[in-house]
C-alpha cells in the first residue's frame, strides 16, 4: 500500500480536549482515518505536512506510527537548536497534531541498537531507513489553529468548530 491511504475506515466520535487558559473545553467531531506508508529516503516531517496539505486536513492527529530512520533531527526540550542523530534507529513513538493551515507539532522518540532512547520535537531533515507506517485521524468537524497564548507567550493549539473564527 505504498503511499496510498485507506478512505474512511472509521467514522466515529472523538472527544478532544482543548485547554484554554484555566478552562477545559470539549470539542466533539467525527473522524476520518488515513493509513499510509512512507518510503526509504523520505523526510517524515516534510512528507506528512505535504500529505496534510494535499488533503486539506484542518485538524488531524497521529494515531500510530512504526518504522525506522537513518537520521533523526530532534529539537530537545528547552533548546533552540536541533540535534542530528545518525545511525540506525527504531521509531518508538511519534505523536502530535497536524493541520494544513496551522502547521504541525510532532514529537518523536527513537531508540538505537542498545535500546538507548531519545526524543524531542521532530524537525525537517530526518531520513527514513526502511519504512514509516502511519495512521492519521482527521477530525472532520474541527479546525486547529496556533495562536499566541498570553501566559506562555508561544503559539499554542486552539481548537475551533469548523467554519468558526
Amino acid at each position: 500500500m505504498s503511499f496510498k491511504f485507506v478512505n474512511r475506515i472509521l467514522s466515529s466520535c472523538l472527544l478532544f480536549l482543548s485547554l484554554s487558559n484555566a478552562n477545559a473545553a470539549v470539542n466533539v467531531s467525527h473522524m476520518k482515518t488515513y493509513v499510509l506508508r512512507l518510503s526509504p529516503g523520505d523526510d517524515p516531517k516534510v512528507k506528512l505536512q505535504a500529505f496534510v496539505n494535499e488533503n486539506n486536513l484542518k485538524a488531524a492527529v497521529v494515531l500510530s506510527a512504526v518504522g525506522s530512520l537513518t537520521k533523526a533531527v530532534l529539537r530537545y526540550a528547552n533548546s533552540d537548536n536541533p540535534t542530528t542523530l545518525t545511525g540506525h534507529f527504531e521509531i518508538v513513538s511519534l505523536s502530535g497534531t497536524l493541520g494544513s493551515t496551522s502547521g504541525s507539532h510532532l514529537h518523536l522518540s527513537v531508540s538505537d541498537n542498545t535500546g538507548k532512547t531519545l526524543g524531542g520535537h521532530l524537525m525537517d531533515g530526518s531520513v527514513i531507513f526502511t519504512t514509516l507506517e502511519i495512521s492519521i485521524g482527521a477530525m472532520t468537524d474541527l479546525e486547529f489553529k496556533r495562536e499566541v497564548d498570553p501566559v506562555t507567550t508561544y503559539k499554542e493549539l486552539k481548537v475551533y468548530p469548523l467554519n468558526s473564527k
